[in-house]
């Protein structure tokens, strides 16, 4: 049903299949090799954004036996976009609890006994220390938190609907910029990663502390800037796992939720010095492009709707003049 609702744009690729075997050149280029299990019903779609660092294929499959090998020289998530999914592989049931991470190269054989829909997401050997996987041409079946892969999940499909209905919003880098980096947050909560082991150590705890004074020191100079937590470990000269551990032991939070209350206080910050913007674009510069989740997420947090916070902008704007 999701397939449904998109259509092909400038920044969205949107292919059906309705044959077989018009889909096996597709699966070649690829790698794969498939055997359907159900010819006479079938049916499969694909959906591909990219962003700077990321590539997100989007896929709706088949029953069939799949023999396929993975080249992902910087990484791949493949992630359930769906309650019901259904494979197995070398043995081993999966189903929509469980995501896979992948790094470099690795022959895989899938059996789906049902139509499954799952994401693909590719990422460059430039993205680096966020600690997602483990050891090269190693794929592992990991345990999702459901909070965690709900979010990861509805991302996605938001970030194609996005491609679908708003093409031109991706004609800017700092739109797709915005969108990876909200992608790559929420991955980092999905992996769980704990990097620091050390932590009732002192010295890590002064640090850590160090690290968060930094970021909040960044956001008073910038306050309407992106964020974005590869720029700040570079600047700090760390990396995104030792950010986000130092987040996590000082503010009791992922490095996603503190960065996502930096934008929205950011946000504020540009709505009580704007004159007459409006609250959409204040939040697409903070890198908010789901409105309805960023309204909901403000009035949370600010015990009032962002037009409020405008509105009053204004108004103190016409007292002074």
């Amino acid at each position: 049903m999701f397939f449904d609702a998109l259509a092909p744009s400038s920044a969205l690729q949107l292919t059906r299949f309705t044959d077989v075997d018009a889909f096996r050149p597709a699966e070649t280029l690829e790698d794969s090799r498939s055997i359907p299990l159900d010819v006479a019903n079938f049916a499969a779609a694909r959906a591909i954004v990219n962003l700077p660092a990321c590539r997100i294929i989007v896929a709706r499959s088949f029953a069939r036996i799949l023999e396929t090998t993975y080249r992902a020289p910087g990484g791949m998530v493949i992630l359930p976009m769906s309650d019901d999914l259904r494979a197995s592989s070398s043995g081993m049931d999966i189903d929509s609890r469980f995501f896979i991470g992948l790094r470099g190269n690795h022959h895989c054989h899938f059996v789906e006994p049902q139509i499954n829909h799952h994401a693909l997401l590719m990422f460059p050997p430039t993205l680096k220390d966020r600690g997602w996987f483990d050891r090269p041409d190693a794929l592992r079946v990991r345990v999702a938190d459901t909070a965690a892969h709900l979010y990861a999940r509805e991302l996605v499909k938001d970030i194609l609907r996005i491609a679908s209905i708003e093409p031109h919003l991706f004609e800017t880098s700092e739109v797709a910029a915005h969108l990876q980096e909200g992608l790559l947050l929420a991955l980092d909560d999905l992996f769980q990663i704990d990097p620091l082991s050390e932590r009732s150590a002192p010295r890590a705890g002064a640090r850590s502390a160090r690290l968060v004074q930094l970021i909040d020191d960044y956001v008073t100079a910038y306050p309407t800037a992106p964020i974005y937590t590869a720029d700040l470990a570079g600047k700090f000269g760390v990396s995104v796992r030792t950010l986000s551990g130092a987040v996590s032991k000082v503010r009791g939070m992922s490095l996603h939720q503190y960065i996502r209350l930096k934008r929205l206080w950011a946000t504020r910050a540009q709505l009580l010095r704007s004159g007459g913007v409006s609250v959409a674009s204040c939040a697409r510069a903070q890198g908010f492009h789901h409105l309805g989740e960023f309204a909901a997420a403000y009035r949370a947090t600010f015990h009032e709707a962002p037009s409020d916070t405008l509105a009053r902008a204004r108004q103190t704007r016409q007292y002074a003049n």
